[in-house]
């Protein structure tokens, strides 16, 4: 993937970092450096007590104030006189979800607890991952996503539009917090496999970071979601009396590359060197181009190129436990050939380079993929876009799915192609009668646009197929035996990497920390798991699985001389635990 971006930046490597725009937390409103006709912002704290600490989230805890904490803060009166448990809370707020019958009303259930109490939403959360994941993020958020302008209540991040150009510096100035660990941002044109939602996929980095807290231990108040709003192509928004975006056509070219150039820069001045950008959601043509162009500048990481390909790794090495052998013995096929298909693939040519010591041109040979016009073959080259350049092989031209499977025989079949139900019968029926075990990934979201759903891999693969898709499924019996779906959700892979760049101080993402992430995730996959067929471990030790990816990141970045935290911790695994948040309600003097 490295080699890809050099490529694209002409050469430059991430291990040899530039930086050309100071900043950091130390003065980052001005203050210092104003002279006596510039305007400064005049910023006051204050300790909240009574009414207003009931309004802020932060330090709300509800009827979970002691009675010394009610006299304290100015409390008697304003609470009933009962005091609750954390505990009995968490029981209440579960069972009043229970009784909300659609996952949207449950998500907004969720969105207003995080509004009102901040600790006990991410206790909830962090206690109840496996139920709750669905909701505050794939496939619901998706649905959030579409209907956000209607449910709409309170901004939960920045929205910086074309009206901000050239005043983006003071706008993440508005932002009441200093010390930002990691940014998660948008344009929203891509979310998930539903398109261009504009200002609305704004419930894409409000999620993302909610599992940056709940997942991998990043305080909230270290976390900032941003929406890029540059305007929409979805005709049926522009027309929506209830839109909350910039109502024109996107904009593209010049106009859209110095609106994210003025972000980048901002961002960098603002809160520093060492602050995560994370990519989210953007169309194939922006994000390989961002990703190569800030990635020797900025901390900045994509997840639906590199979490996503960590994840799907980490998921292919675990599955090798049932397949045997090395990747490199193993032929893969792809269905969808976007920024997460060769994403994907680039990351298991580099793992298969690394196992067999071959050049990544020889191992990329085992890898083929198959976009909109069939498999991609080396005389489609001159019409084929950059990053699909290295996927065409020489073969003949093969037209579609089914008959690129009968000419490849591949052992393992992902799909990243966003459109649903394309692992037809004839597909997987074809790709079990040469393996023994079939791999079947459908990785495409939300569930609508999955490739295929669990019950049709069981059961047309007659129970041979080792499954994961990118949505949740629910287990499948077949033929009198229960089978458990494994799930490459991204949640295993970017709250930890993204903790260990945290920890570490790192100021560059390079590809070994990938590789490393990857490999902790698979190393968390168990001899029981790997019996059940499962080769990913349960959601409900994400926050141990985390922190064991937060110290394979970490120590790779202090490795690669990437990391300025120092001195190194002796136990990384227990440094990351040691940083993670808790949810615990604090007591109050």
């Amino acid at each position: 993937m490295e080699s890809t971006m050099k490529e694209l930046r002409g050469g430059e490597s991430v291990l040899e970092p530039k930086s050309n725009v100071g900043g950091g937390v130390e003065d980052v409103y001005g203050e210092d450096r104003a002279t006596e006709d510039q305007l400064i912002t005049p910023w006051a704290f204050s300790v909240a007590s009574g009414s207003s600490l009931l309004r802020d989230p932060r330090y709300n805890k509800g009827l979970a104030f002691s009675e010394s904490e009610r006299d304290a803060h100015y409390l008697r009166g304003l609470l009933p006189p009962a005091v609750l448990s954390q505990q009995l809370q968490e029981k209440k707020l579960m069972m009043n979800l229970q009784q909300h019958h659609l996952p949207l009303q449950k998500y907004m259930a969720l969105m207003d607890l995080q509004e009102r109490n901040e600790r006990l939403f991410y206790k909830l959360l962090i206690d109840n991952v496996e139920e709750l994941l669905p909701i505050v993020y794939t496939p619901t958020v998706g649905e959030a996503c579409q209907k956000y302008g209607s449910i709409f209540r309170r901004p939960q991040g920045l929205f910086i539009s074309l009206k901000e150009k050239g005043k983006i510096l003071e706008v993440l100035k508005n932002w009441p917090e200093r010390s930002i660990q990691v940014i998660v941002v948008t344009d929203g044109e891509r979310i998930l496999g539903l398109g261009d939602l504009g200002c609305q996929g704004m419930g894409i980095p409000v999620g993302k970071l909610a599992l940056y807290t709940a997942l991998g231990g990043v305080r909230p108040s270290a976390c900032l979601p941003v929406t890029i709003d540059v305007g929409t192509n979805n005709e049926q928004l522009l027309k929506d009396e209830f839109y909350i975006g910039l109502r024109q056509k996107r904009a593209t070219g010049q106009e859209y590359d110095d609106l994210l150039n003025e972000f980048m820069c901002a961002v960098k001045q603002n809160f520093g060197e060492k602050v995560l950008i994370q990519f989210e959601d953007f169309a194939n043509h922006n994000a390989f181009s961002l990703l190569a162009k800030y990635g020797t500048t900025h901390l900045v990481f994509n997840d639906d190129i590199q979490g996503t390909a960590a994840v799907v790794l980490a998921g292919v090495v675990a599955a090798l436990k049932i397949l045997g052998g090395i990747l490199v013995d193993h032929t893969f096929l792809f269905l969808g050939a976007g920024e997460a298909g060769t994403g994907i693939a680039e990351l298991i040519a580099l793992e298969m380079s690394k196992q067999a010591k071959a050049p990544v041109e020889e191992t990329r040979k085992k890898i083929w993929l198959v976009d909109s016009k069939g498999l991609i073959v080396s005389s489609r080259k001159d019409t084929l876009q950059h990053f699909k350049k290295p996927w065409a092989h020489e073969h003949e031209p093969v037209k579609d799915l089914l008959n690129a499977v009968k000419a490849i025989k591949p052992t393992i079949l992902i799909g990243s192609s966003g459109v649903g139900r394309t692992f037809t019968k004839e597909v997987i029926e074809a790709v079990s009668s040469f393996n023994e075990r079939p791999v079947i990934m459908a990785l495409s979201n939300p569930t609508s646009q999955s490739e295929c759903t669990a019950e049709e891999a069981y059961t047309w693969s007659k129970g041979k197929a080792i499954f994961a898709s990118g949505s949740p499924f629910g287990p499948v019996r077949y033929n009198g035996k229960d089978f458990v779906p494994g799930q490459a959700n991204n949640a295993y892979i970017f709250p930890g990497f993204g903790l260990g760049l945290v920890i570490s101080g790192t100021i560059r993402v390079h590809d070994e920390m990938l590789l490393a992430a990857a490999e902790g995730l698979a190393g968390q996959v168990t001899e029981e798991n790997i019996e059940k067929g499962l080769i990913y471990p349960p959601f409900q030790n994400i926050r141990k699985i985390s922190a064991h990816i937060a110290a394979k990141v970490a120590a790779k970045a202090y490795d690669l001389g990437l990391a300025s935290r120092l001195p190194r911790p002796d136990n990384l695994v227990k440094y990351a635990e040691s940083c993670m948040y808790s949810p615990l309600y604090r007591n109050y003097r």
